[in-house]
């Protein structure tokens, strides 16, 4: 049975794996590696047989095709109704036109427009500001944003990839003015990108935002495609050559690849299946985006959620993939605390079992 949790502090209903569709379409800058229309089909339609609901996809994706491509398929499956479908904006579309880019409320409004016109549909399920642009301020979007959900564009509103001070302003701003208030926040997070953790984290938990997750197996890094070299790795896949790419893979990326390739092994399971089960159960994570190049992958991934890993293998993942807290990020750790601010005592915010999970199903 598929299993679907609320997104964020909202009553929006989602899959825990989301198919990301970043790859649909051979224009642009994601064509390298993009699909086909014919190849994109069996690859969306096992997502949808397979019960998921959570679409991703945005305007700068191949060019505004992966819109049109999953508009033409949403039509001929009749799956828009079941679907929470996600789009974002920031990018230029206009490299001659100064408000054809950014956050601000002319750029999210035409924005809006042309990813409905692609998509062929008259609302989005969920509208996500794609990247912070450093100058917009947060008061405009918040309030575009509610207005685009009074004028009936958009259902719900988030963000991606944005400081984490700023999402709390955000969420303040919406919260003080009875305004959107924003469900979920897109960041890249995996065993080796793991520096959402000190900050984002407790942050979407205490104001209410679903973290989604992208690049789970660090951009492909931890599929188990690749093997250390001399001058970097190689590998059947886009980070394969000398340096990954452009990407820089250091020792410690070796630890965890090691790490999660005999925890792997023990459970039976592919790294990547590993490496998405880890994300998707680490704490305020709402939803996983996937990607795939073929429909048996899609299977692959999805079986992701199909097993648990055990306490002392999650130990060994988090052992490995560890990073150094900088200050005044230590001063945080139970560690810290009991040594300093309440030396013997045991102190916690609520006992085990005080809200336990719900979940409609039968056992």
């Amino acid at each position: 049975m598929h299993d679907y949790y609320l997104l964020g502090r909202s009553g929006l209903r989602v899959s825990r794996l989301a198919l990301g569709t970043m790859n649909f379409g051979t224009d642009g800058f994601h064509a390298a590696y993009g699909k086909t229309e014919a190849e994109a089909e069996p690859i969306f339609r096992r997502y949808l047989e397979a019960g998921g609901n959570f679409i991703d996809t945005a305007d700068f994706y191949t060019a505004g095709e992966s819109e049109r491509i999953l508009g033409r398929l949403i039509a001929a499956a009749g799956a828009r109704d079941r679907l929470v479908l996600t789009s974002k904006f920031t990018n230029s579309v206009d490299p001659t036109d100064p408000n054809a880019s950014g956050n601000g409320r002319k750029h999210m409004i035409r924005a809006v427009e042309a990813s409905l016109r692609r998509l062929g549909t008259d609302y989005l399920d969920l509208y996500l500001l794609h990247t912070w642009d450093r100058i917009t301020p947060v008061e405009e979007v918040v309030r575009t944003f509610d207005d685009l959900v009074r004028a009936g564009k958009i259902r719900y509103a988030g963000l991606s990839d944005v400081p984490a001070w700023y999402a709390a302003r955000a969420q303040s701003v919406a919260e003080a003015h009875l305004l959107t208030p924003m469900i979920s926040l897109q960041l890249p997070y995996s065993l080796v990108a793991r520096g959402i953790e000190p900050e984002y984290v407790p942050m979407a938990q205490s104001l209410g935002l679903g973290l989604t997750a992208w690049s789970p197996i660090g951009g492909g890094l931890l599929s188990g495609k690749y093997r250390r070299t001399a001058d970097g790795l190689t590998g059947a896949g886009r980070l394969g050559g000398a340096g990954g790419n452009g990407r820089p893979v250091g020792d410690r990326d070796w630890r965890v690849i090691e790490a999660l390739e005999s925890v792997a092994a023990e459970l039976g399971r592919s790294m990547a299946q590993v490496a998405i089960n880890w994300v998707a159960t680490q704490p305020a994570v709402g939803s996983v985006i996937i990607g795939a190049s073929s429909p048996e992958q899609v299977d692959g991934n999805l079986a992701a959620l199909d097993f648990e890993i055990p306490r002392e293998l999650r130990d060994r993942l988090a052992r490995a993939s560890a990073e150094p807290l900088a200050t005044p990020y230590s001063m945080f750790t139970p560690e810290y605390q009991s040594w300093i601010v309440s030396p013997g005592l045991g102190i916690g915010d609520k006992p085990a079992g005080y809200a336990p999970p719900v979940l409609n199903r039968a056992a």
